[in-house]
């Protein structure tokens, strides 16, 4: 399984789930779950939707499959690659499809070399990351990501070219007086971290516009503005991964412009692009890279994709699902439940092991502490969140837990 745990698994296996319906998950034994986990963020529109399986039984039986490479391409993919680019901010027109996040990530990562190369910036490849971050699980994405917790030693990571800066997670800065201090250190760190790789040597900045399995970090407010501002200043390219926060998770279609005020360069997508029913990714990009890398008279061949890049009946699914949410107006839903989550769940924050709750609409995490007073977590043995998702498993209720924590991304529905 995907992070198995060798020591714990042989003992108690694995929860197998057998059906669902809407925001409920039924196990093999008929016990039903609230799934508050959202399968992995990604359950948008709920389970078990006739039309979702007409459409992708239609297509089935219409093409299944076709190759996307060089010069060919299917009618879901080309329709799809349109409603993206309408749907994006300013001017990211342009569309590569993979399997998921982590692809996503990679094509977004090779795509930056290939454009500093066609600018002749054979130096400009460094890039930078936030500790906390999660961006994937291939080589390239993990290696990205800066959750200690996800690169164990027994992992080898890219470490040549990739670097890290502070999480701007404010609860566990405490040296700080006060939340736009916190603010002026992290743009600073990020200022000093692209002056010490060298500004011609720096790439990109990856960021979450909120950190997802790292805990749900919402960064203080203003902080993707500054960043990249600063980025624009030194010629680094901003990297949005929407893999979470895009497809109404927060509200809206992306985050980047609507909740948090900047235009990226890159973003990349997927989870809530097709709500789970199929696997499918996209990293969509701006016109100002594809007009340097499509720049004529040159005999280039951007060797990146996938046999299942753009696969047609994903595409259909993804475009049954952007429809479901228009014609539903679920992002309305996903904005006023979402603001009353948040509120709710803070009346949890009087109990002595709670520490902090924090999110944005339906997207929320609670900390679990040892003490109010030091912040100090539970000893990790303990694993305080599976103590906790196990008996809220027992009311029919599914949490996720990471470390000391619990996180909780619902459907829209």
């Amino acid at each position: 399984h995907p992070w198995q745990m060798f020591d714990s698994f042989p003992q108690e296996g694995s929860m197998i789930m057998d059906r669902a319906e809407g925001c409920y998950l039924v196990d093999i034994e008929g016990n039903s779950y609230l799934d508050s986990v959202g399968g992995l963020w990604c359950t948008n529109i709920g389970q078990g939707r006739d039309e979702m399986a007409d459409a992708i039984a239609d297509q089935v039986r219409k093409l299944a499959y076709a190759s996307p490479f060089v010069d060919t391409t299917t009618v879901p993919a080309a329709q799809l690659a349109s409603k993206l680019a309408d749907l994006a901010p300013g001017s990211l027109n342009h569309v590569m499809f993979s399997c998921g996040g982590s692809t996503a990530i990679d094509s977004a990562y090779r795509l930056i070399q290939f454009y500093q190369n066609c600018r002749g910036l054979h130096d400009k490849k460094h890039v930078i990351a936030r500790d906390g971050s999660y961006h994937g699980s291939t080589y390239v994405a993990m290696s990205i990501g800066g959750k200690k917790g996800d690169h164990p030693p027994e992992f080898d990571y890219k470490r040549d070219n990739i670097h890290h800066v502070s999480s701007p997670n404010y609860y566990h800065a405490p040296e700080f007086d006060n939340e736009a201090a916190f603010l002026d250190f992290l743009v600073d760190e990020l200022e000093h971290k692209i002056l010490e790789i060298g500004s011609d040597k720096v790439a990109a900045f990856f960021a979450e516009p909120i950190m997802g399995a790292g805990g749900v970090i919402v960064p203080p407010k203003g902080y993707h503005q500054r960043t990249h501002a600063l980025c624009k200043k030194y010629g680094v390219l901003y990297v949005s991964d929407e893999v979470v926060t895009a497809f109404g998770r927060l509200g809206h279609w992306f985050a980047s412009e609507e909740v948090f005020g900047i235009i990226p360069d890159i973003i990349t997508c997927a989870k809530g692009l097709s709500s789970g029913y199929l696997p499918l990714g996209a990293t969509i990009y701006s016109d100002e890279i594809h007009n340097i890398i499509g720049a004529q008279g040159e005999d280039r061949c951007f060797t990146n994709g996938y046999t299942y890049s753009g696969h047609p009946v994903c595409c259909v699914a993804a475009l049954k699902n952007i429809e479901i949410m228009e014609r539903e107006k679920i992002f309305n839903n996903a904005q006023s439940v979402g603001d009353y989550f948040g509120e709710q769940l803070k009346s949890l924050l009087d109990l002595p092991i709670v520490g902090e709750v924090r999110g944005y609409r339906l997207m929320q995490c609670v900390e679990f502490v040892a003490s109010k007073e030091t912040r100090e977590d539970f000893p990790p043995p303990l694993d305080i969140g599976k103590v906790i998702s196990d008996i809220a498993d027992a009311k029919g209720l599914m949490v996720r837990p990471i470390g000391n924590l619990n996180v909780m991304s619902p459907p829209l529905i």
